[in-house]
């Protein structure tokens, strides 16, 4: 891999990024496995990579098994769930010979590092994948706000976003088959239109840093690749 247009990014994965395809819910070895193989061929010398993990393969905040409780418990509980993501995740890469970190912003130590900035930073320097769990570490704060958040602190070049889609659309394309994909679109469009690329605080975070974010689609084969080194995947959100 040589002269790449980034050195460092951020991927942004929801929690079912690791699901049993068939299922949606849950943590699927082989899931997680080929997702670890795609980051594996990603990283090298020349790129370095953090991970924001999502949980709603396990418990999300907002979802039914969540109603009726206290809205602060239920998304320390989804907190709690991206934890254990990164650490499937980081298992994952280890098997496949990448040297990987989780950092957590709820203490466990007995499970993983308390999130530090400065070590953070020197993980990557030294060639390590930083997998970030738990959020923000506060409640009402999605895990794509977490993304915005450690790309900002990480000086991150890009955010990148895995999906099952290959890119923002005029509407769900899975839904409305007239809709139509977006090559480039700004951040304003993006908020403007309510597009449900990431949530508003997280979009507002990136404007305000100039910090460009691609979404793609995360489950064709080398696309974490492509988009490190620049080819035109996906849907780029910038001013």
């Amino acid at each position: 891999m040589s002269n790449p247009p980034v050195r460092r990014v951020v991927l942004k994965l929801s929690g079912e990024a690791f699901a049993d395809p068939g299922l949606g819910y849950g943590i699927d070895p082989l899931t997680v496995v080929w997702v670890a193989e795609e980051i594996g061929e990603a990283h090298s010398d020349d790129i370095q990579i953090a991970v924001v993990v999502g949980g709603g393969n396990i418990f999300r905040g907002v979802s039914q098994a969540a109603k009726g409780m206290d809205p602060a418990s239920a998304d320390y509980m989804g907190m709690l769930a991206t934890v254990i993501n990164a650490l499937a995740l980081q298992d994952a890469l280890e098997h496949q010979g990448v040297p990987t970190r989780v950092a957590t912003a709820i203490e466990m130590r007995a499970v993983a590092e308390p999130f530090i900035r400065r070590r953070a930073v020197r993980h990557l320097e030294k060639g390590r994948v930083v997998v970030f769990a738990a959020g923000t570490g506060n409640p009402y704060f999605t895990t794509d706000t977490a993304a915005a958040l450690r790309a900002m602190e990480m000086r991150a070049d890009v955010i990148l976003k895995g999906t099952k889609v290959d890119g923002i659309y005029t509407a769900d394309p899975m839904v409305d088959k007239s809709a139509t994909k977006y090559d480039d679109i700004s951040y304003l469009t993006v908020l403007e239109r309510q597009l449900k690329v990431m949530d508003a605080t997280a979009i507002s975070l990136c404007m305000d840093n100039k910090l460009p974010i691609i979404v793609f689609n995360l489950r064709t084969p080398g696309n974490v690749r492509r988009v490190i080194m620049g080819e035109l995947v996906g849907t780029t959100v910038r001013a």
